[in-house]
């Protein structure tokens, strides 16, 4: 008697029939989205064994450590933020009717007392790289954490409802878009008053459009999938579907392109820091390079005399991006296979 021949799928063990071939891909999917310890830890691997993504990895943590040991690298004075940058040399006590001490205007190089300088009006340069680290990390990770969840709840919301609802949503997250981000943001800070915080807010709340476009994209292409038609088949709530079934599907590459945009918000902020939109005496790098862009080129063969006051806070600002980039470009090359057939 001959043996009948069996299709690649039954001889996988793949059903044959419509539903039970959804219940296998429903099975197979929960067994994958079953160990994100195991997805995490083999792209750790890839990461440590890309020297791109190694060297991405070596700067964020030192950035890391000197932000940890901000307190104990530069204690802070008492009564005051950690984030007021320290200034010494009074040239003139506070005298009524003044309201405030005089500094001495000009930079002071490297000394015993302040290891790398100070800048104009004497603020410590040491002290505002080290608490500058921690602005930076607030502001990237906070912004970037910000806008993906609003762009993600509202794209997947979008994108899931369809019909009206999508072309409304849709249609509001075009003017967002359709404004300078830059320019927009510039415009808002000065509008809310100088300040690292309102920085973040501005960037905020014209950040999130892009996110919520590429998620809807993504979530569009997802719910086309036969195991989302089962879901909907079984009376699952939509609630579950967009977090059970859209989401984990939808959002990597948006937190790719996320990763990426870490070091291009800290980099945004400290050029709005150095247009004047920072606060005086804050612990910023783009702050820190404003104060010192009236002694990058001084006359009467004194042309970079005060190195000290830029060269440092641009320093850390370009090592923080690079960083960051190096960083988002092995995660995208790791998740993109077609990169990875390219290179291999």
């Amino acid at each position: 008697m001959r043996t009948p021949i069996r299709s690649r799928g039954e001889q996988a063990g793949r059903p044959h029939s419509g539903l039970e071939r959804l219940g296998w891909l429903g099975r197979r999917l929960s067994e994958r989205l079953a160990h994100p310890t195991q997805v995490v830890s083999s792209v750790l691997l890839r990461l440590l064994r890309n020297p791109t993504s190694a060297l991405g990895l070596l700067l964020l943590f030192c950035f890391t450590l000197v932000a940890l040991l901000a307190p104990i690298l530069a204690p802070p004075e008492p009564d005051r933020s950690p984030y007021d940058m320290p200034q010494s040399q009074i040239m003139r006590p506070f005298q009524p009717p003044a309201g405030e001490d005089s500094y001495m205007p000009t930079p002071s190089p490297p000394s015993p007392d302040h290891i790398l300088g100070t800048s104009q009006d004497q603020y410590d340069i040491f002290y505002g790289l080290v608490w500058g680290t921690r602005t930076a990390f607030r502001l990237g990770i906070l912004v970037i954490f910000s806008t993906l969840l609003i762009g993600i709840t509202v794209g997947a919301v979008s994108a899931y409802a369809g019909g009206w609802v999508d072309e409304l949503i849709q249609r509001g997250v075009e003017i967002f878009l359709v404004f300078p981000f830059l320019v927009t943001t510039m415009v808002l800070t000065a509008i809310l008053g100088k300040g690292i915080n309102n920085i973040i807010l501005a960037f905020i709340i014209f950040g999130w459009a892009f996110y919520a476009r590429l998620i809807r994209g993504e979530v569009l292409h997802v719910k086309e999938n036969n195991y989302v038609e089962a879901a909907r088949a079984i009376g699952a709530s939509g609630r579950h579907i967009i977090m059970r079934h859209l989401l984990p599907n939808a959002v990597y590459p948006v937190l790719v392109l996320a990763s990426l945009d870490i070091g291009s918000i800290v980099l945004a902020a400290a050029a709005l820091s150095f247009l004047g939109l920072g606060t005086p005496g804050y612990a910023d790098w783009g702050g820190m390079i404003n104060m010192a862009r009236s002694w990058i080129i001084q006359s009467h063969g004194e042309t970079l005399a005060y190195w000290y006051t830029f060269v440092y806070p641009g320093v850390a600002i370009t090592l923080f991006v690079l960083g960051w980039n190096l960083l988002g470009d092995a995660v995208r090359d790791i998740s993109d296979p077609r990169l990875r057939r390219g290179r291999g």
